[in-house]
């Protein structure tokens, strides 16, 4: 007895000084501070322990090596659309995408996000379709494909795709695999045995170095993106599993947006993905060789910018450029996202807009796929509510899209959720579209999903039971660290 006595004492003093360290030494986000020392005073003893597994801090951490980039010319690039920015002397193709360049700008220097304005782009809602035209675009394959998902499920889709991996391996052609294995927890590397012995490589993104134990399981590369050939890139909210198909009875059909672009918007994606392998594969790293950068001429003309966003970076990219979009937007604001807890940034941000009589409309799905995370989204949206925003519940099924229009001429696409997870502790990528003809095809999108919708109105929120309440106040209380 003694003994616990004193272990009890160690384990209570290691507490205290891991509470300390939150708050004198991380200086990570107010809220999340709060959130951690309410889990480590209340939980003394397990919360320490949550807090190894969930609460490290990766900020500033250098994980990816962007030296590569000088050996394909991109920092050149990056150099003189810079200078052309600055001295207001870069070309446009449309007059549209010239009011924002100061957004331009914001990526480009804080991410390393070049324009590219000659791409064609082909919207996908849903996933049979989006998965049909995957399938064509590797069929079509000539020198590689370049596969990355957070969620990469062994299941019917999951084969069907492997199987076509393994028919293009077998011709020749270079393919990879980069899931993450929190994502893809219940896919182990024996599924992709067929692919890797016909000459496929396949990678996992922050694996477990104890069996069954994770340190960095806060961590998780969420990013979705496809690259063929150099020249086709695929980039969205779906993952790789039945689900995605509408065939899991429990979401029923899967509402997504997804891009297919063909330009050099693909490029980009490309360097994401050789710098998420590399980080991945320390023995097996890819090269920047021209076969993956070729030099084509492409038709389209969409401006596009891709940018990434994850816990080693010192800004939150993706989040600004949502900050920057919601404050130029002059009419209105349309988003769908599964998952609405925002930090308070971007809250003020959505509750000035609706104030100052912006058009603001959020759309979120009626069921939870993870529930703490639902009460704190209706929590949120409730205050929005009370500014005048509009909120949709989307009752056809389970809506995962992450988008947001803007006056119907910018918008943005990606992986990038509206909240405190997707801004801080994923890797996410997103695609900020310069396009008025796209952003009103999302427009459109949004109104035809409002069709299976109803409208959470003031009232209603108002009138939900007491236990809805106290679920939200818990919800809330713990949002910072979802």
């Amino acid at each position: 007895m003694h003994i616990l006595s004193i272990l009890l004492g160690v384990l209570f003093f290691f507490n205290l000084v891991l509470a300390s360290i939150i708050v004198f030494l991380e200086r990570r986000n107010a809220g999340a501070t709060w959130a951690w020392l309410m889990v480590l005073f209340y939980i003394p003893y397990l919360g320490f322990i949550l807090y190894l597994i969930f609460g490290q801090n990766m900020t500033r951490k250098r994980l990816f090596d962007w030296e590569g980039i000088k050996k394909i010319g991109i920092e050149d690039l990056l150099i003189e659309q810079t200078r052309s920015l600055r001295e207001r002397s870069l070309p446009f193709r449309h007059r549209e995408i010239s009011p924002h360049q100061d957004l331009i700008y914001m990526h480009l220097i804080n991410n390393d996000a070049l324009l590219t304005q000659d791409n064609d782009v082909t919207v996908y809602t849903d996933g049979q379709e989006k998965f049909e035209a995957l399938l064509r675009d590797i069929e079509q394959a000539r020198s590689h494909i370049h596969i990355q998902y957070y969620i990469f499920k062994k299941d019917q889709l999951g084969k069907k795709i492997v199987d076509k991996l393994i028919e293009k391996a077998k011709q020749g052609i270079e393919v990879r695999i980069l899931y993450d294995e929190m994502g893809s927890r219940r896919t182990r590397p024996r599924f992709f045995r067929h692919l890797t012995a016909v000459g496929g490589e396949v990678a996992v993104f922050f694996p477990s170095k104890i069996p069954f134990v994770n340190l960095r399981l806060n961590y998780r590369n969420h990013r979705k993106l496809v690259i063929i050939d150099g020249k086709v890139g695929y980039v969205g909210g779906f993952n790789v599993g039945d689900e995605y198909l509408g065939l899991d009875p429990k979401f029923g059909y899967w509402r997504d947006t997804h891009l297919r672009v063909i330009g050099s918007a693909s490029l980009a994606m490309q360097t994401r993905f050789i710098l998420d392998w590399n980080q991945a594969t320390k023995s097996r790293k890819i090269s920047y060789e021209g076969k993956y950068f070729p030099t084509a001429s492409f038709s389209g003309s969409t401006g596009i910018q891709i940018v990434t966003s994850g816990p080693d970076s010192e800004w939150e990219q993706i989040k600004n450029g949502y900050l920057k979009m919601i404050s130029s937007a002059k009419h209105s604001i349309y988003i769908q996202t599964p998952y609405f807890i925002p930090d308070e940034s971007l809250l003020d941000s959505l509750r000035i807009a609706a104030l100052s009589g912006k058009d603001v409309r959020i759309m979120i799905p009626n069921k939870p796929d993870h529930m703490f995370v639902y009460w704190a989204t209706y929590s949120y949206v409730g205050e929005l509510l009370k500014a005048g925003a509009r909120i949709f519940i989307y009752d056809n099924g389970f809506i995962h899209a992450k988008t947001i229009v803007v006056d119907d001429e910018l918008s943005s696409v990606g992986t990038a959720n509206i909240d405190v997870r997707s801004f801080r502790l994923n890797f996410e990528v997103n695609a900020f579209l310069y396009d008025r003809k796209l952003s009103r095809e999302l427009s459109r999108s949004f109104m035809e999903d409002r069709k299976l919708s109803r409208e959470l109105t003031l009232e209603d929120y108002h009138r939900r039971p007491l236990m809805i309440k106290f679920k939200e106040s818990i919800s809330r209380l713990l949002s910072p660290i979802l």
